[in-house]
């Protein structure tokens, strides 16, 4: 049984799950999926499988980005009466790259309160398995598919001194792989994590041009990525002085750039950063 002092009135449970391997739920988990009133899930026909598995019973709603709206005021409402919901998305712990975040800042709103069921994520099961520097990261998520967009947001990862680390779907894999090259380089180091926690779980390693050599050689893999990437370090940027950087800021400014334009674009292949080279335009050129 649920201890009454745990359970409040009115809470959301944000409920960690298994990212592939049923045996690494919580005991305290399933306790407390067995005892809410509700359980709002991503799919409810996935999380049916991890339920039946452990003979839990408990009523399901979805709750998904099709719906998380709509649904969102329906959850709500029924937290207000007094309802106690647990929050969980297909793998792992909810709020990540999943609606669960936009639900739990309504719950803070409302002063509802919320308490997490810690459980796996691939984000630290990959980062920890890399060898890749643990002690400072990013997390990226997915990364945007509009190539504009996708194409700002590598750009301003170029310098990042931490590790970086994002979600891939197995289609968009070697697609992900060539622009990283082409944003990155061909040498930083880093790491696939597939099938986590799973049977067929494996881990590839090597530079960036050697994964896409390897990937397009192996198109037909599935399974969904997370990827590790090695940050930048100082001596991938170019090292040029006050006067170097302000020539190539005039050459970009002839091709038609305007200062923010080239400040920013400058600033991933040179040490000075964004700012230093706006105001290198303002007060040189």
């Amino acid at each position: 049984m649920v201890d009454k002092k745990e359970l409040n009135l009115g809470t959301l449970y944000i409920v960690g799950t298994p990212i592939g391997n049923l045996e690494d739920i919580t005991l305290r988990a399933i306790r407390i999926l067995k005892s809410v009133d509700m359980i709002a899930a991503e799919d409810t026909r996935h999380t049916a499988k991890l339920l039946n598995h452990f003979q839990i019973n408990t009523p399901k709603i979805s709750y998904h980005q099709h719906n998380c709206v709509t649904r969102q005021n329906e959850l709500l409402s029924k937290l207000k009466q007094g309802n106690i919901i647990a929050l969980v998305s297909d793998a792992g712990m909810p709020g990540i790259s999943d609606p669960g975040y936009d639900l739990v800042c309504l719950c803070i709103a409302e002063n509802i309160p919320i308490v997490p069921i810690p459980g796996p994520t691939a984000v630290v099961t990959a980062l920890v398995t890399s060898g890749l520097p643990s002690n400072r990261f990013v997390f990226e998520g997915f990364l945007p598919i509009k190539f504009q967009i996708r194409q700002e947001r590598l750009n301003l990862l170029k310098k990042e001194p931490r590790t970086i680390v994002v979600y891939e779907s197995p289609h968009r894999l070697l697609k992900t792989l060539i622009d990283f090259v082409k944003i990155f380089g061909n040498d930083r180091q880093i790491v696939l994590g597939r099938e986590l926690t799973k049977y067929y779980e494996e881990f590839w390693r090597g530079s960036l041009k050697e994964a896409v050599l390897h990937y397009q050689q192996n198109k037909n893999i599935k399974g969904e990525f997370t990827l590790v990437l090695s940050g930048c370090s100082q001596d991938n940027l170019l090292d040029l002085n006050i006067e170097q950087v302000k020539i190539e800021l005039q050459k970009l400014l002839e091709r038609g750039m305007t200062r923010s334009q080239a400040s920013k674009y400058l600033a991933t292949t040179v040490k000075f950063s964004r700012r230093e080279i706006y105001e290198l335009s303002l007060n040189n050129l």
